[in-house]
């Protein structure tokens, strides 16, 4: 299959797929995928949906997630992903890029590009990774102006309101601000940083909407499956950086083994072969695609003179 026929693309809008996935029983489990090969490799793992974290295309693009990426950057990964693994897409659309206007133009331009769903956090400029310190929050109506704006722009895809309340302002705070998002006209609310099982719980039973929790590495959250939130009223798990990690590690030792051993002979046995590759991306259906397309014509003979 390849992105380039008709038949093998989507027939419905990416945000009533990711609504028909919630709609099913259990929990919508999202890994984070940073490109292209990211998506196809999740999809062929089993997966049905993508996250699109800041932090990973920040990260690759070699600078800190602090809202410095623009409408149209973003639009790229998300297109890619898209071409790529056909997945509804859940993106990481950080404060909205401005106030209720730039968040309109970011939902049109984030559909466009084929987004299934966008978050959007009750941060200030310059926003922080939501598992570090001294986070500034906005105003919790300024950020439920943000969500009805969203609410207003989209056709199809969900609105998920962030919020980081819950380290500066306790658990209250976070969850008068989730009601109130909700009001705005949230369709899902993501709590973020939360620090142990009882406040997931607690906050599931506080908040009645969808809810999605972040299963990050590092952070302050502990580790805990995806069925373990399913069971505490979770509807959605997000990995967002964990395939940007391992990808950035196996790097540091292809490049640490190449300067030490003078080559990657060493380093085979960790690599995607040549024919796992072409296999991965396909390769054969597009060459099959273009030979189907442009056929050797033999030129008729030329005619002898009479």
């Amino acid at each position: 299959m390849t992105y380039l026929t008709a038949s093998s693309l989507p027939t419905e809008p990416a945000g009533e797929r990711l609504r028909a996935l919630m709609a099913q029983p259990g929990i919508v489990e999202m890994p984070g995928a940073h490109n292209g090969m990211a998506a196809i490799q999740a999809k062929n793992a089993g997966f049905d949906a993508l996250y699109l974290s800041g932090a990973a295309m920040t990260a690759q693009m070699g600078i800190p997630d602090l809202g410095i990426i623009t409408v149209d950057e973003v639009a790229f990964f998300i297109r890619q992903l898209n071409r790529a693994a056909g997945l509804p897409i859940l993106v990481d659309g950080d404060t909205g890029y401005g106030e209720a206007l730039n968040v309109m133009h970011m939902v049109r331009t984030f559909e466009d590009a084929g987004a299934a769903a966008v978050q959007i956090e009750d941060q200030l400029l310059p926003k922080k990774c939501g598992h570090l310190n001294d986070k500034k929050l906005a105003a919790a109506s300024d950020m439920a102006a943000k969500v009805a704006a969203a609410r207003a722009a989209r056709r199809h895809m969900l609105i998920i309101a962030r919020t980081d309340a819950a380290a500066s302002e306790g658990f209250q705070g976070a969850v008068g601000r989730a009601k109130m998002f909700l009001e705005a006209g949230a369709d899902v609310i993501f709590p973020e940083a939360l620090t142990d099982v009882e406040m997931f719980k607690a906050f599931a039973e506080a908040v009645d909407a969808p809810l999605l929790a972040n299963m990050t590495e590092f952070g302050r959250t502990p580790y805990l499956t995806a069925s373990e939130f399913a069971e505490m009223g979770y509807k959605m798990v997000i990995w967002p950086v964990s395939t940007l990690r391992v990808a950035n590690k196996a790097q540091e030792e292809v490049l640490a083994a190449i300067k030490r051993d003078g080559g990657t002979h060493n380093m085979l046995d960790k690599m995607q072969t040549r024919k796992e590759l072409y296999e991965t991306i396909g390769l054969g259906d597009y060459e099959a695609l273009d030979a189907s397309l442009v056929a050797t014509v033999a030129p008729d003979a030329p005619k002898l003179r009479s």
